[in-house]
Formats: C-alpha cells, structure tokens, sequence
C-alpha cells in the first residue's frame, strides 16, 4: 500500500536535541497514521550549515521542494510561529490539505470500537 507524503511542521524550540525527538515523535505519530512523513529538520542540519548565508537558504529551497510534493501538511504542537504559517501559506497556495497531527489521529480512530477493533468485525 502506498503511503501518502505527510509533511511535518511545528515550532521548534531551537534546541537541536529536543528538536529531533519531538520530530521523531510527530513522524512517528503520522506513520502509525498511514503517512510517509517528511520533516526536514531531521536530516538537513547533519547536511547543511545554517550560519553559512547560502546553505541557510538552500535548507528553506529544499524544504519547500518537499512540501511541494507533500500530500498534506501536517501542524504539529500547540504553537504557531513565523516559518509554520509560511509553510500553511505555501501549502494554501499549492492546494495541499493542511491540518493538524489530532486532526489525523482523530480521523484515524473513527470506526473503532473501545477494544480498537473495527465496528465490522
């Protein structure tokens, strides 16, 4: 079965670390979802130097080549902060559904029972 991209967005805090894992955790929680996720602050800080002017703007070209090809953007968190309302921005401009991870997640359990089976079973 193929998955639809999911991209990921959030207000990161700016600490590298806790970053990562809040992402993990999101994608995580969109792959259970039946999403492949897609979040550019997990892979492009081990590739990319933000300090360096040129690779600060490749970073911001590459993360929106990949909503581009996203299915869905995907807000994550209780924030709202500058670069999450451009990426809802560009994914309005683009006709890409956005919503929030408790919107997937909520969607996902419809149809579910208390034991988490299917009402059909």
């Amino acid at each position: 079965m193929k998955r639809p991209l999911a991209y990921i967005t959030a207000a990161w805090s700016g600490d590298q670390n806790a970053d990562a894992k809040q992402a993990a955790r999101y994608c995580r929680a969109a792959y259970e979802a039946g999403f492949s996720p897609v979040c550019p602050l997990l892979y492009l800080p081990l590739i990319l130097n933000d300090a360096i002017p040129e690779e600060h703007k490749s970073g911001i070209d590459i993360g929106r080549d990949l909503l581009r090809r996203s299915h869905v953007l995907v807000v994550c968190g209780d924030g709202v902060n500058e670069d999450m309302k451009n990426d809802i921005a560009t994914a309005g401009r683009l006709n890409i559904t956005a919503t929030t991870l408790n919107g997937i997640l909520t969607v996902k359990g419809q149809g579910r029972t208390e034991a988490g089976t299917n009402e059909r079973d």
